[in-house]
């Protein structure tokens, strides 16, 4: 079974891979929920962020259903 690193990546990946599809950049997202892009990129190149952040995130980008 992947240990918790393991997730945190895949949960990186597939926000990563998300805001790419809707052509959307970190500036922009961080605008969209109100956060500063340093904080936003931090937590995505570390992959250490809440199921909260990753689920504003996608609905803030018009993201609707996710394909795992």
């Amino acid at each position: 079974m992947p240990d918790q690193s393991d997730w945190e990546a895949k949960a990186a990946n597939i926000l990563k891979a998300e805001l790419k599809r809707q052509g959307v950049t970190y500036a922009q997202l961080a605008e969209l929920i109100g956060d500063k892009e340093p904080n936003v990129r931090n937590k995505l190149s570390r992959g250490k962020f809440s199921a909260a952040f990753m689920l504003e995130a996608i609905e803030a980008i018009g993201v609707s259903e996710l394909r795992l």
